[in-house]
């Protein structure tokens, strides 16, 4: 099973069909990304605690509407996809078999939009178990990295391990015509490293992407990238799966890991 990390942007996601990346979840199954997984776990960016969390949900997930001010249809979306308890203990079984001695349950939240607007574009028949963990923005890329590596044999078990952010995130900087340079900079900086398997220069983007801190003031958005990188292994592959533009400043650049084979 390979890895992706898929930029979700803007909540609209949900509900505009002018927005390209919507296309190209909408076609996920069509397409073959990916096998039909057992399970899948979500690493989003609207998820931020002290430790990692797992939320484990014994019935069907609720929907998080965790977003201001957008039409109000998009509050009565819904994505009532099944919890994964057992995913959820085999997840916080590996992190704690590595260096990670403390992971937090979480018995009662559901999925942000950092899950279910993707999924309910990728499988909208909402009939596969789904588990989220968190990230934390006060440790940095190699953190989560390592975190993904813990993670890696669910591969093998049938588990979608989905990264969910944007490859750029300003929202003081949204709008305009055209793309600026400091978000095609980044975002051309951080596809080149990608493609051509310089990890450690991901794993170090604060100091070696230009324009760094302007395409990520805050890293939440930007760290599940490194969990599907490091769960997918230092000789995986990397494409892009996907790649447009929204917003003048937004990037909706996705990427598939494929691990390397002896």
């Amino acid at each position: 099973m390979d890895t992706f990390y898929i930029s979700h942007g803007s909540p609209t996601l949900s509900i505009d069909d002018s927005i390209p990346a919507r296309h190209f979840l909408k076609a996920w199954q069509e397409k073959g990304f990916c096998q039909r997984p057992k399970a899948i776990l979500v690493i989003s960016g609207h998820w931020d605690t002290a430790v990692p969390s797992v939320n484990v949900i014994t019935g069907l997930n609720e929907t998080i509407h965790d977003f201001y001010g957008f039409p109000k249809d998009m509050y009565k979306l819904k994505y009532p996809a099944p919890g994964a308890p057992e995913l959820a203990k085999r997840v916080k079984e590996l992190l704690m078999a590595s260096e990670f001695k403390h992971v937090d349950e979480d018995r009662k939240r559901g999925l942000d939009h950092g899950a279910w607007v993707p999924l309910m574009l990728m499988y909208p028949e909402a009939d596969i178990p789904v588990c989220q963990l968190s990230v934390q923005s006060d440790r940095d890329g190699t953190y989560h990295y390592k975190l993904g590596k813990a993670l890696a044999p669910l591969k093998e078990e049938g588990v979608l391990i989905m990264g969910s952010g944007s490859a750029t995130h300003n929202l003081r900087n949204i709008g305009g015509s055209s793309v600026p340079s400091w978000a095609m900079n980044f975002d051309t900086w951080l596809k080149d490293a990608l493609l051509e398997g310089r990890y450690e220069d991901v794993n170090h983007w604060d100091e070696k992407a230009p324009s760094a801190k302007m395409a990520h003031p805050w890293p939440d958005h930007f760290y599940p990238l490194h969990v599907a990188m490091g769960a997918a292994g230092e000789n995986a592959k990397a494409k892009t799966a996907h790649h447009s533009w929204d917003m003048g400043t937004l990037s909706y650049a996705s990427y598939q890991f494929t691990t390397a084979t002896s």
